[in-house]
């Protein structure tokens, strides 16, 4: 019995060395953790702020008809791209042109009488200083000559509004944009008695984009802006292709909503290609300023638990360590760190999932191509001072 337990012992001793041997075989065996660095430094960055805004056209013009008459022709297609001075539409001409014919012949008749009471005074003036003639008629071929030089120039009045009242029945595009769908069809009488809508043209190139910024942030804006009209970018939420219009800020309005406490701006945004309409719900993102130094990290490396906000770095040993932070400013490319945090550090920015304290990692240090400046490089939010 006793040699039994001995063989026994001796059997549970080998096992457990045999355990532990292989426990510390596989613990020497697991390799670094390979994961991508970036080194963060306190630096100038630039500080974007976003609203939500809607766009409006620069331009929006009522086309109407300003004389009276049928319709006769229509020159462009409804949602047609067209250009300032482009003809539109025609009304008949045929009462406009009688009315110019008649203002050009009342004025040559007035013309003819003015000719004659011109030759009645010169051949009355020798004859009154003769004492041959009365000078009361002289005085009348005189009067008569005034007369009919006042009615000259009624006549060149009257066929200068002939002529205007010509030219509105051609109808031109008053600037750059796209037609509505037309209003009126051929043959139908426009212009009796008001100034009929033919259609209305909008010009989305430059397009506005109005957002109203809170007071507060109205005010530090206004501290510390870096430009007198500083840059700015639209973009479309939810759209099945990346949508960004840039432009810059040129108005804000000059009181406070008060029943909002928000101030309205306005951004002027380029829209050659016309991918966005009037009416479109956009985040504006407005450029404050680079004149401030900030250490920033990228959204994706923070994480939160019951004790708050923390990131992992990587210390001189290679081993991961937690550095819990704290953050003021953020938005989706950037957050700054307030505490927890100092030039040089190197936080993991790779493996997120796979991060544990006390962890070995083999780290790459990737700060030129994933640090904060590449990023905001990449989405060209690196303003040159103009």
């Amino acid at each position: 019995m006793k040699t039994s337990l001995s063989v026994g012992m001796l059997t549970l001793l080998l096992f457990l060395g045999c355990s532990q041997e292989k426990q510390t075989t596989t613990q020497q065996t697991i390799p670094p953790l390979p994961v991508e660095t970036i080194t963060v430094k306190k630096e100038k960055i630039p500080i974007w702020k976003s609203y939500t805004g809607m766009t409006k056209a620069s331009s929006d013009q009522d086309v109407k008809a300003r004389v009276s008459g049928v319709l006769e022709a229509i020159y462009f297609k409804d949602g047609q791209y067209v250009t300032k001075g482009q003809k539109l539409f025609k009304i008949e001409q045929g009462e406009y042109l009688a009315a110019l014919d008649a203002a050009k012949a009342k004025k040559r008749q007035d013309e003819a009488s003015l000719a004659l009471a011109k030759a009645d005074v010169k051949r009355y003036m020798p004859l009154v200083q003769e004492g041959l003639a009365p000078r009361a008629t002289l005085e009348q071929y005189q009067a008569q000559e005034a007369a009919l030089e006042a009615a000259i120039a009624g006549d060149i009045a009257q066929i200068q509004k002939a002529e205007l009242e010509l030219s509105y029945t051609i109808i031109h595009a008053p600037i750059n944009g796209n037609a509505s769908a037309r209003a009126v069809d051929v043959g139908n009488l426009v212009g009796q008695g008001e100034a009929t809508l033919l259609t209305t043209i909008v010009n989305i190139d430059p397009i506005y984009a109005y957002f109203s910024p809170s007071q507060a942030d109205a005010d530090l804006f206004g501290k510390y802006k870096s430009k007198e009209k500083p840059d700015a970018f639209a973009e479309v939420p939810n759209a099945n292709t990346k949508v960004r219009l840039k432009g810059f800020v040129d108005f804000e309005n000059n009181s406070i909503d008060p029943l909002t406490s928000t101030l309205t701006m306005r951004a002027t945004l380029d829209n050659k290609e016309h991918k966005v309409l009037p009416g479109t719900f956009v985040y504006v993102n407005l450029f404050i300023s680079d004149k401030y130094e900030f250490l920033m990290i990228p959204p994706k490396v923070i994480f939160n638990d019951q004790l708050g906000s923390y990131v992992y770095i990587v210390d001189n040993n290679a081993t991961l360590q937690r550095a819990d932070i704290k953050t003021n400013y953020s938005n989706k490319y950037y957050v700054s760190i307030t505490e927890g945090l100092k030039d040089g550090d190197k936080i993991a920015v790779s493996a997120l999932m796979k991060l544990k304290p006390g962890r070995e990692v083999s780290a790459t240090d990737v700060t030129k191509t994933k640090g904060i400046k590449a990023i905001l490089q990449e989405n060209n939010l690196l303003v040159q001072e103009k």
